[in-house]
């Protein structure tokens, strides 16, 4: 006989609500794009990664695995990842006008299709194999810094190409070292970043992008110390 009570039964559907709104959250974003409002997408695209960034640390915290057995939430999470992180960023590049052309828009979408089917694409030790599909960082920079096509072209077929690449990069919310200093840096650089893009016309948005350059330095940095190459 099961013993979970009714409310944790409601927390854990929460928590797979609160994960399925990222969703939602996507659509504003591409709405947004629709509309040419790239502030307000980018806007959307942090209001996503905020969600991604704590909506694990819940379902670990009310145990949605035991509770809701017959559900998958990492299904729902990968779904809803693939839409926020690929699919978003990568028609607000295309729309503004950060690529060479709509086609450029298959090498983020089609190296992240590979990268989130693989088997391995996390490891056992939790870290993300390959690049992790930040391209909705990679869209806002190339915006906010107002790079020209082929530079942004260039840009993305990098990291596609490290997609590839195994490389180890760092899981923040399950960091075994300097997580906390790692989570002070994403909360800090969210902010600035929410700043930035909510007014980047204003005299401090290019000053404040360039700064907030050191927390994706920083995890580049950790992964490379922590993770490196991966020998398995």
């Amino acid at each position: 006989m099961s013993t979970t009570s009714p409310r944790r039964v409601a927390l854990a559907w929460g928590v797979h609500l609160f994960t399925a709104s990222g969703a939602v959250v996507g659509a504003f974003a591409l709405a947004a794009v629709v509309a040419g409002d790239f502030s307000a997408a980018a806007l959307w695209m942090l209001v996503a990664l905020v969600i991604d960034a704590v909506d694990g640390t819940f379902a670990r915290a009310v145990g949605v695995s035991e509770v809701l057995p017959a559900f998958d939430g990492r299904r729902l999470d990968d779904m809803v990842d693939y839409l926020n992180y690929v699919v978003v960023p990568a028609v607000f590049m295309a729309a503004a006008g950060s690529l060479a052309g709509l086609a450029w828009t298959a090498l983020p979408i089609l190296s992240s299709a590979y990268g989130f089917s693989q088997e391995d694409a996390k490891t056992e030790d939790d870290f993300f194999l390959g690049f992790p599909s930040y391209w909705n960082v990679i869209a806002i920079y190339l915006w906010l810094f107002e790079l020209p096509p082929a530079a942004g072209t260039a840009i993305v077929a990098a990291f596609a190409l490290l997609v590839f690449v195994p490389l180890k990069y760092i899981y923040p919310s399950k960091l075994r070292s300097w997580r906390r200093t790692t989570a002070a840096g994403a909360a800090v650089w969210l902010a600035v970043m929410a700043v930035v893009a909510a007014r980047p016309q204003s005299a401090v948005a290019a000053p404040l992008a360039r700064a907030s350059l050191a927390f994706p330095a920083w995890y580049f940095w950790l992964s490379l110390r922590l993770g490196g190459l991966h020998r398995g």
